[in-house]
């Protein structure tokens, strides 16, 4: 193909050179400028978001903040030091990293010790360890849909607020890009039980998965988990539930919603959890009868390609999953924080969610008003987590709050103040907007 002109096009320090060819679309375009572009309109509508390097703990306070509430350290072990020489000694026996993926070099007896013991805490059938609780619900909905579907078509039924690693799998399931044909996506209003049912009998595929967070992460609402499971056994359906926000804060000793419903240990049940959360440390599992970890170990191409989990981090995780054996009331101080904020939110009149687990949300609609009760909040020196679209839909900008199993009455007496004044600001911004219509 012969070419036609060219043209250089400076961008940001830099030419960016175009060359145009036969055929070809005759306007002239720069990608890194439509990218800049892209970031202003983020910028314009309170949507851009950085990177803000954290200080370790020892440093904070220099930083002006001396209270973090928005870390996923829902029991307070990150800091343990028992993780931490965990982690150590298991680098000086296995190295710093697995070296390989898991069906080569990246299994060690370390990782079939966490997956034995796992198993064994979750009384669930099976365990399957995997670099990142992401990539474990990317592997399950992929591998799980790919395999069911035999000519008869498989049904993916998620709920509208699932985490954005169900939202991605289910899409990548339905598009083929596991292989499967035959899946179809259909997503249900939140917490909507008569709707999965309604979806679940009227499906012309043969085979199901109903897809679910345990805990939703951004508001801390409970799924209706022991709903779903008797709906997906009646339908002959798999239920998967993601219990990244609930495995370590609900059941027994913080063995989860699965567990707590009694369907723990149930085939057709698959459970995902993370190892970053609860446990504070880094990775996932998928927690399943034999006949699913079976198909992810020989399927699941989030399996198969990726890199075993890092030795170090698996043996933080064996130390924290110990740790929360040693001390099953770690689960309900952290429960009972997290209501306490929750309290303190309600009793100056900001709109709260009703927490379950260790998330509370505080509801203010709009993203620039969500950021700057943020900046109010780190003033006061409290970290708060700060979501807005397209973390939430549009119009339901919050702060994200998490209770911590440590947490004490000085803590707590710091969050309430610098809510109230959350709540003044947008007290105040309400009444001017209100003031303006009028002028």
């Amino acid at each position: 193909m012969a070419r036609d002109t060219e043209a250089d096009f400076p961008c940001q320090g830099m030419t960016w050179h175009y060359a145009r060819m036969s055929g070809s679309v005759s306007h002239q375009f720069n990608p890194l400028a439509r990218l800049a572009a892209a970031a202003a309109a983020r910028e314009a509508a309170g949507l851009r978001r950085r990177l803000v390097p954290r200080p370790p703990a020892a440093r904070r306070p220099a930083t002006g903040i001396t209270l973090d509430l928005a870390s996923n350290d829902y029991l307070g072990l990150a800091g343990h030091p028992r993780l931490a020489a965990a982690a150590a000694e298991a680098a000086g026996t296995w190295g710093t990293g697995a070296t390989g993926s898991r069906l080569v070099t990246g299994t060690t007896e370390l990782h079939a010790e966490l997956e034995h013991e796992l198993r064994a805490f979750c009384e669930a059938p099976a365990a399957l360890v995997f670099s990142s609780g992401y990539l474990a619900n990317l592997s399950a909905v992929t591998a799980l849909a790919a395999a069911l579907d035999d000519g008869g078509g498989v049904l993916l039924v998620s709920d509208e607020r699932n985490h954005a690693s169900l939202i991605d799998a289910c899409r990548l399931a339905r598009n083929g890009g596991a292989g499967n044909s035959g899946v179809r996506l259909q997503v249900t209003p939140h917490r909507d039980t008569a709707a999965v049912e309604t979806a679940l009998a009227t499906r012309g595929e043969q085979a199901a998965i109903v897809i679910s967070d345990a805990v939703f992460s951004v508001d801390g609402g409970l799924a209706p988990v022991a709903e779903l499971h008797a709906m997906a056994r009646r339908h002959q359906a798999l239920l998967l539930l993601d219990e990244a926000h609930s495995f370590g804060v609900l059941g027994d000793g913080g063995r989860g919603t699965a567990h707590a419903a009694g369907i723990a240990g149930a085939p057709d049940v698959v459970r995902t959890i993370t190892l970053s959360k609860s446990l504070a440390g880094q990775g996932g599992a998928v927690l399943a009868a034999p006949e699913v970890i079976t198909t992810l170990v020989e399927t699941g191409r989030g399996f198969i390609f990726d890199t075993g989990l890092a030795p170090p981090s698996v043996g933080a995780a064996l130390a924290a999953l110990r740790l929360v054996g040693e001390d099953p009331g770690l689960p309900g101080r952290a429960r009972r924080a997290t209501a306490r904020l929750a309290a303190a939110a309600r009793a100056v009149g900001l709109p709260v969610s009703d927490p379950t687990a260790a998330v509370v949300s505080v509801r203010l609609g709009d993203p620039d008003d969500a950021v700057a009760a943020q900046r109010i909040c780190a003033a006061g020196g409290v970290l708060v987590g700060c979501f807005r679209p397209p973390s939430v839909p549009a119009g339901q900008a919050c702060l994200r709050l998490t209770g911590r199993a440590t947490l004490n009455e000085i803590d707590l007496s710091l969050a309430s103040r610098v809510l109230a004044e959350v709540q003044e600001h947008c007290h105040h911004g309400r009444n001017t907007a209100k003031a303006g219509r009028y002028h």
